[in-house]
């Protein structure tokens, strides 16, 4: 019976048939994309779609870059354990949409650049940031990885190695033949299958819980819809203002700065078209988290008799969403395939879009400087030797990845220690006229430095329940308390035996601080520090008074107007 624990079913034909479907299609988008443009094998439009891209896909496919895997498993995980706070990321991603596209779009399209970084590094170590950018990126996207991997050995038993190599897989073929325009094409496939996933979740639920009414209902009384907390505590993981200033920072770090949405937003044909696709993409990014979060509160429903967690019918919280597929959808044979190629199809999206920006930035910035006289024909085939490199190296990243406990909360947490330092770093090129390549440099290495040591730290000791304030759930209703355990073992790992250790003074300040705090915090650390060793070293030298090419001409230009 549904919603009463026990085992539940597994994969069957239909599903297999569904779920290989979607992947075969995703690869055969690489496939049509280098066929149609083998005639036009330029970097620029390899890493760029030739600029003509429209506001549209591009949307769906930035909005697709950051609903990966995570968020089809993660996000309902989320509602079901800590309520309905997750939902106020949607004015988050207000802010994030306008303050991208009314400051840092016309920036960057009106410089005609490939990476985000070309211009910064004239005048900083570039050196040390892209060594601490490539690792962030390729981390996330180990973390991206892994999470339907996860998915699909708690469904199908598959060993975790395998999925992971197939699906890096799947991401090099149509990076490498097809370019942007494949990722992009690729991406509205996979959005509108991620959003059918959530969608199956949400209309099976209604049916067996006597529709949506009953599932808003239970999830009030559980107390999952108490979204607004106003209180000013820091180390409280999620609060109002936690979400809107510190969610807000973080997205706007995302968004603003990251080569794998600049590089999209600048495909477009026109400056319009740029900024329309950023106000689309709010509107993809509240359907997407709303869907989820409603999924989220369609499994409380179900499962607010018999949590599966605590009566160890799974064993991560991010087991939670395929559990519930299985349990409640076995009976339509393919329509399981249908989710597990809906948390495949965000993580295929992220994952290409990670490499594409890996290659973009690493041609453009170390390659293109140094060997100037490549033919079109060799930097195609070093962009598509790049893909295979980075495809590989994000593979091997999931191992590490697999180590770091929740998904959602992990992958939000590496943002804000990488990306928070990367803002405040623009921030002081961008505003300030006393910013030098000294203060930048120590100022961007102290602000790593703090976010990694809170947020590892966060990791190590983890914040008590009074921080995180987990809802209370229930076995009462479960048939049986002892059921199958499924236990996934990362296959780079082998279990251990932990001894409790005393925890220091600071794990209960310090490290408990928010997660959606360190973006902020890095990127204010960044430009106090920045500022300060500027003025102590004397030496100005920044962009607005240093124009002195073509490039950093425009940029100083569209700074002034």
């Amino acid at each position: 019976m549904v919603g009463t624990g026990g085992p539940v079913a597994t994969f069957s034909v239909w599903d297999y048939v569904v779920f290989a479907g979607t992947i075969v299609g995703a690869a055969g988008i690489g496939l049509f994309q280098a066929i149609r443009g083998r005639k036009e094998t330029s970097s620029d439009e390899f890493l760029l779609g030739g600029r003509q891209m429209t506001a549209v896909p591009v949307a769906m496919s930035l909005t697709a870059s950051f609903m990966s895997g995570i968020t089809v498993i993660g996000t309902p995980a989320e509602a079901y354990r800590f309520g309905a706070a997750f939902w106020l990321f949607g004015f988050s991603y207000a802010i994030m949409s306008a303050v991208t596209a009314e400051i840092f779009v016309p920036l960057f399209y009106r410089l005609g650049i490939t990476s985000a970084y070309e211009v910064r590094h004239r005048h900083l170590n570039y050196i040390t940031w892209y060594n601490g950018w490539w690792r962030g990126e390729a981390l996330y996207t180990g973390l991206v990885i892994y999470a339907p991997a996860l998915a699909l050995n708690q469904i199908t038993g598959l060993n975790l190695w395998g999925v992971l190599v197939a699906t890096g897989a799947v991401c090099i073929l149509y990076c490498t033949l097809g370019g942007l325009k494949a990722v992009i094409w690729t991406d509205v496939l996979q959005m509108v299958i991620m959003l059918a996933g959530f969608a199956a979740v949400i209309a099976r639920g209604a049916v067996l819980q006597g529709g949506l009414t009953k599932i808003w209902e239970d999830a009030q009384q559980g107390g999952r819809l108490k979204a607004f907390d106003f209180d000013p505590d820091p180390l409280k993981r999620h609060t109002f203002w936690t979400i809107i200033i510190g969610g807000s920072v973080m997205w706007v770090s995302i968004y603003s700065i990251n080569q794998s949405q600049v590089q999209r937003y600048i495909s477009c044909k026109t400056l319009g078209h740029a900024k329309m696709s950023l106000y689309v993409n709010m509107v993809g990014l509240w359907v997407t988290v709303s869907l989820a979060m409603f999924s989220g509160l369609t499994m409380y429903s179900i499962y607010k008799s018999c949590d599966p967690l605590t009566n160890a019918d799974i064993s991560t919280p991010d087991q939670l969403l395929p559990y519930l597929v299985m349990d409640i959808l076995a009976v339509y044979p393919g329509v399981p395939g249908l989710f597990v190629a809906a948390a495949y199809s965000g993580t295929l999206s992220t994952v290409s879009s990670s490499i594409n920006a890996l290659v973009a930035v690493t041609v453009e910035d170390f390659i293109l400087p140094v060997c100037k006289n490549l033919t079109q024909k060799q930097m195609t085939w070093m962009n598509m030797g790049l893909s295979v490199f980075f495809g590989a190296l994000c593979i091997g990243m999931a191992g590490v990845a697999s180590l770091m406990g929740s998904i959602l909360q992990a992958a939000l947490s590496i943002f804000g220690m990488i990306s928070g330092p990367l803002l405040g770093l623009y921030l002081l090129g961008m505003l300030f006229r006393t910013t030098n390549s000294i203060g930048g440099l120590l100022g961007m290495i102290i602000g790593l430095v703090l976010t990694l040591w809170v947020g590892i730290g966060g990791q190590i000791y983890p914040p008590t329940d009074e921080m995180t304030n987990p809802l209370l759930l229930s076995t009462i209703g479960c048939n049986t308390t002892t059921s199958q355990n499924y236990t996934t073992t990362a296959p780079w790992t082998s279990p251990v035996t932990l001894t409790s250790q005393p925890e220091p003074p600071l794990a209960d300040s310090w490290y408990s601080l928010s997660y959606l705090y360190f973006s902020l915090l890095g990127t204010v650390t960044t430009v106090v520090s920045g500022l300060l060793v500027s003025i102590v070293t004397g030496e100005t030298y920044n962009l607005y008074f240093h124009c002195r090419d073509t490039t950093v001409l425009l940029l100083c230009k569209c700074l002034i107007l």
